[in-house]
């Protein structure tokens, strides 16, 4: 479509429909949408007519007592949260940012691991902008699978290097691998064995060809083949499964060291020459101009100082 056109067809539509759209999508119901909205249910259905005659499509269909999504609706649900992002970051954008006075919003992809170890200095360097909201949501493989998609609907991701290139990073802090094991592990003395590891029951977090951890690779790379028992998507549920099982897992040194003295486990030496972790922040380079982001860039590299000052 010509670009004239398009802002010509932008031009007549109200972007407040575009907030009505992802509501009702998201909520499937006229009713919950209005509530969610804090609009009256006829005001939400004087929206959803107009959202349907552009669309020249009824986006919900009635099926009993309960309303299901069009072919049409269900491939745009997975549009207008991201779009709704999009629009308020660009109208989130200022020409002085000033972190002491911005109400601006902020999401970060980032595990639970990092959250674990930045998020208290964040916390503690969030007192000085006191009106800024930092959103850390879980980061889903999807996002690391394709990083420059999902870059562009936050402000930034938290992942080790090695998985992504060709986008704008800096790195935080560096972290190594340890191996745990009950605390009370009647089969291991003061050292694993690269035969424990394949001997042993292993906990492992994620475990596919494109969701995997660094020093996971690269035990498969030596050619060792863990027995694994269970699979995980958090790594804070690591030393609690390990702790009530026979096996052995692979985790975060800083991560290991904090949850030591809350669950019974032994953090024990790799058998192996394991690389060191890398954390890094990712970004789109399309926000490398905003003050804003700059400001947030900033914010990751202070705590990350935190970090390694309280290592040294």
């Amino acid at each position: 479509m010509p670009r004239s056109l398009q802002e010509s067809k932008l031009a007549n539509l109200d972007m407040n429909l575009l907030v009505s759209l992802d509501a009702l999508l998201q909520e499937r119901s006229v009713s919950r949408a209005a509530e969610r909205l804090g609009l009256s249910q006829p005001s939400l259905s004087a929206s959803l007519a107009r959202l349907r005659r552009h669309f020249r499509d009824d986006l919900l269909d009635r099926v009993g007592n309960r309303y299901e999504l069009t072919p049409l609706a269900a491939q745009l649900a997975e549009q207008t949260t991201s779009a709704l992002a999009a629009v308020a970051r660009v109208f989130a954008s200022e020409p002085d940012f000033d972190p002491a006075t911005s109400e601006r919003e902020f999401t970060v992809l980032i595990s639970d691991y990092a959250i674990t170890v930045l998020g208290p200095p964040l916390a503690a360097l969030l007192q000085q902008a006191p009106h800024i909201r930092l959103r850390l949501h879980q980061l889903p493989v999807s996002a690391v699978d394709d990083a420059a998609q999902a870059l562009r609907d936050v402000d930034a991701m938290v992942l080790p290097h090695g998985f992504l290139s060709d986008l704008p990073s800096q790195q935080l802090f560096t972290d190594r691998w340890v191996c745990i094991v009950a605390s009370k592990h009647p089969a291991i003395g003061e050292n694993l064995t690269m035969a424990d590891l394949e001997r042993l029951p292993m906990v492992v977090t994620y475990q596919t060809p494109t969701a995997y951890t660094p020093a996971g690779k690269q035990l498969s790379i030596l050619g060792v083949q863990p027995q694994v028992q269970l699979v995980t998507e958090t790594f804070l549920a690591l030393p609690f499964l390990v702790a009530a099982s026979n096996g052995v897992a692979l985790i975060q040194e800083r991560l290991a060291r904090q949850l030591t003295p809350a669950v019974p486990i032994r953090v024990l030496p790799c058998p192996f020459d394991v690389a060191p972790l890398m954390e890094a922040l990712w970004w789109h380079p399309m926000y490398s101009r905003d003050a804003g982001h700059r400001w947030l860039l900033q914010l990751f590299t202070e705590a990350a100082r935190s970090v390694h000052a309280g290592t040294d």
